[in-house]
This record gives structure tokens, C-alpha cells and sequence, in this order.
């Protein structure tokens, strides 16, 4: 399956649960607690992602949490400080961002995602933002890459390249994947 029909697919079996689901960071929130005080970059949902800002306002009172802004084009994305109800702007594409804030380098990252596997492969929306992103990070330092995801977005035949960034874990509202 070519990375077009896959994503179409797998955005279908994501829209088809998301708003059913309830208390679905649960495990995110256990895996952050392991990592208090680490500099943690997550995302505001857009669309039918699944929500990752009730663990991540756990994590910012134990330590900074940071959300990516675009760059520009075929850049690694950034991240700036968040808070829990600090006030937030209108980025690329329609994600929410911080409107102002220290910039931050994250030794976690929470990956949006369309579709995984347990291998811990990943398929994006096709920028390449993360998969820039988390090559630049590993070469500075270790890096976690963690996906999160419903767990109707697996996919046992995922169309990767060399280039793919892989996932360190999977969390999903039903467990844990490690690769």
C-alpha cells in the first residue's frame, strides 16, 4: 500500500472513534510520571487527534512541557515553552501555539501520528517535520520519541522509508507499546 492510501485509511478508522473515547491520556499520563522534571515537547490536538493536554498539564507541574511551531518548509520544528492556560495563537496548519514563551529543547517528544506499528514505525501527515525534528534532537542527545495514538491506528504494513524517524513507544488508550 502506497503512504496516500494508507494515511486515507487510517484517518477513516480515526475519525470513526474519536469523541467515544473517554480518559484516553490515562497511560500517557503514567509513562510522564516515570519522567518528572524532564523537558517533555507534546501538541495541541487539531482535528481528530487524539488529546494529549491533560497528561501534559500534569507533566508541566513537575517541569517545562514545550509545543512545536513550524519553521518554515523542510525545517525541524521548534518548540516553545506551554503552561496549562497560557494563551495560544493560531500556527501552520492550524495547530494552536503558544503566543509567546521561552524556547525549549525536549528530551521527550509526544509524536501526533496517523497510523504505527510495534515495530515502532510511524506514519505521519507527510511533512517531515518530526522525522527532521527527531534526527536533529538524537544527534545533540538521547531523544524519546513516544507515539500517541488510538489504538484502531495500527497498521501491521506501513509503507516506511529510510528516512522515518522510529518511535521509542507507543502509548495508546488501551496500553503501552515498547518495540
Amino acid at each position: 500500500m502506497d503512504k496516500s492510501s494508507a494515511r486515507k485509511a487510517a484517518f477513516a478508522r480515526r475519525k470513526a472513534v474519536h469523541g467515544t473515547i473517554t480518559a484516553a491520556s490515562g497511560y500517557l499520563s503514567e509513562v510522564l510520571a516515570g519522567y518528572r522534571g524532564v523537558p517533555i515537547a507534546g501538541y495541541s490536538p487539531m482535528r481528530t487527534e487524539i488529546n494529549p493536554l491533560p497528561a501534559l498539564s500534569e507533566a508541566a507541574a513537575h517541569g517545562p512541557v514545550g509545543m512545536p511551531v513550524i519553521m518554515g518548509d523542510a525545517t525541524p520544528l521548534k518548540f516553545r515553552e506551554w503552561e496549562p492556560d497560557c494563551i495560544m495563537e493560531e500556527g501552520a496548519f492550524g495547530a494552536l501555539i503558544p503566543s509567546n514563551g521561552a524556547w525549549m529543547t525536549p528530551e521527550i517528544v509526544i509524536v501526533p501520528l496517523v497510523a504505527f506499528d510495534r515495530r515502532g514505525g510511524r506514519l505521519g501527515y507527510g511533512g517531515g517535520f518530526y522525522d527532521r525534528t527527531l534526527e536533529q534532537l538524537r544527534t545533540m542527545k538521547p531523544t524519546l520519541a513516544i507515539g500517541f495514538a488510538y489504538s484502531v491506528q495500527e497498521d501491521d504494513d506501513l509503507p516506511l522509508e529510510a528516512t522515518d524517524q522510529p518511535l521509542d513507544m507507543i502509548v495508546t488508550e488501551q496500553g503501552i507499546i515498547e518495540p
